[in-house]
């Protein structure tokens, strides 16, 4: 069957920045705050101070039931960890992901955090995550294919000796949370839609730093890897334009490859 990706008018695109902007601003804000003491929940409460300031509201906040204003998730959870008593510990790393909607349009990213120093594998595995998400921004462009995308993260991450999670996956992204296409970070089988100017992408990686399986907690939400080791999920929403891929969610890099003897790779 052949899928509908939702192309973005000008004005459209106007507003995307916008919500991009905020979501950027917000996340930024939040991982400072990362520190051994501070709750999850407070984090939260803050990300819901930071929007009510900012005139945007969660586009998390009660979707299917969801009960906080931002997914929180450490150490080996790998996303969608709701905001709680924990205390987060040093040597912990947090992954935080803020989805915002202002003027009917949605600006959606997350980033992880360490807390503290981190051994260096757990080091590696941040930037190598981080990394491959410009290597798929970097084949974000029009007349490529979306395969090509979803393929870089994998083809990128893999050779390190780490994992991808399959059951969760990136998505386009507008007026609603989750639109068409699906963006996995592996290749997938079969046809792949061509990407052009207008299109909209939440790049999201999701790597392991053991086994790729994962399960849900009881709480419903919570994914954590099947091994409980560490896993790392940086993303940005991303235009497609008639150019150079444009981050919407732009935002200082925290981990470079290079700094641990990872050859850097180049976005264009």
């Amino acid at each position: 069957m052949r899928i509908r990706i939702p192309i973005k008018s000008p004005k459209e695109i106007d507003r995307m920045r916008e919500s991009g902007k905020i979501a950027s601003g917000i996340l930024q804000k939040l991982a400072a705050t990362v520190a051994p003491g501070v709750t999850t929940k407070e984090i939260d409460d803050l990300a819901a101070d930071l929007m009510e300031k900012e005139d945007c509201r969660s586009a998390f906040l009660n979707y299917r039931g969801f009960s906080g204003q931002i997914c929180i998730s450490v150490n080996e959870e790998v996303v969608h960890g709701i905001g709680g008593p924990r205390r987060i510990q040093p040597g912990d790393i947090v992954k935080i992901d803020v989805g915002i909607i202002k003027g009917g349009f949605i600006g959606d990213n997350a980033t992880t955090v360490a807390c503290g120093e981190i051994p260096l594998e757990t080091k590696r595995l941040l930037a190598v995550t981080e990394q491959s998400l410009y290597e798929a921004i970097s084949k974000a462009r029009a007349g490529r294919k979306l395969a090509d995308l979803c393929g870089a993260v994998e083809e990128y991450a893999a050779p390190f000796g780490f994992t991808i999670v399959r059951e969760f996956v990136g998505h386009g992204v507008g007026r609603k949370l989750h639109e068409e296409p699906q963006v996995p970070n592996y290749r997938p089988r079969g046809k792949s839609p061509t990407l052009m100017p207008g299109m909209c992408l939440a790049i999201e990686p999701m790597i392991n730093e053991g086994v790729a399986g994962v399960r849900i907690l009881d709480d419903g939400w919570t994914v954590v890897t099947e091994d409980r080791k560490a896993s790392a999920h940086f993303e940005h929403t991303v235009l497609i334009t008639y150019g150079d891929p444009e981050i919407l969610t732009d935002r200082p890099r925290l981990a470079l490859p290079e700094q641990l003897g990872i050859p850097p790779l180049e976005i264009g």
